[in-house]
């Protein structure tokens, strides 16, 4: 198995995004861009509801069978192919209601400590057994872990254009 700089990595990416979030006004953050996609709060309210995959982790599991870590470069491969138009499945929808900046906040902030005491307390190389994404079969702790890291740096990446996109007078 690869060594990974689990907490680092997580900790990076999930301050970057939220750093932007806190640098937003309500206004700016409930802006949709021009081209029709989410909005800031939109894509923060997304990664939130994906960031329930830590009920995931603290769930059941079980002995993996494979390395702990076998998924992480399809999980990669994926989310940071830029050039592919995913959707989101409908329980990580974003909401179409004004979004609240510090409720919103305050909810990716519950989630990120969350995370990080499933790195700091768990065995990450457990399978989790709860849920499952159907093309992808079980993740262990790991596994989620960094398919919410590559998750967020794919909409950190989307929220940065986004966030400019709303910058530049048209």
């Amino acid at each position: 198995m690869m060594e990974y700089k689990t907490a680092e990595a997580f900790e990076e990416v999930s301050d970057a995004f939220v750093d932007i979030i806190k640098n937003l006004d309500e206004e700016a953050l409930n802006t949709k861009p021009a081209d029709g996609g989410w909005s800031p709060g939109q894509i923060g309210d997304h990664i939130r509801k994906s960031y329930a995959s830590v009920d995931t982790m603290n769930g059941n599991s079980r002995e993996t069978e494979r390395a702990p870590d076998a998924r992480i470069p399809q999980i990669k491969s994926i989310f940071l192919n830029f050039d592919i138009k995913m959707d989101a499945p409908e329980a990580v929808l974003p909401t179409e209601k004004r979004v609240d900046k510090q409720r919103l906040l305050d909810a990716l902030e519950l989630r990120i400590r969350q995370s990080i005491d499933v790195i700091d307390s768990q065995d990450l190389a457990r399978t989790c057994t709860d849920f499952e994404i159907p093309e992808y079969g079980p993740f262990t702790r790991l596994e989620w872990l960094w398919f919410n890291i590559y998750h967020t740096q794919r909409h950190l990446k989307q929220l940065r254009s986004t966030v400019e996109a709303l910058e530049t007078p048209h």
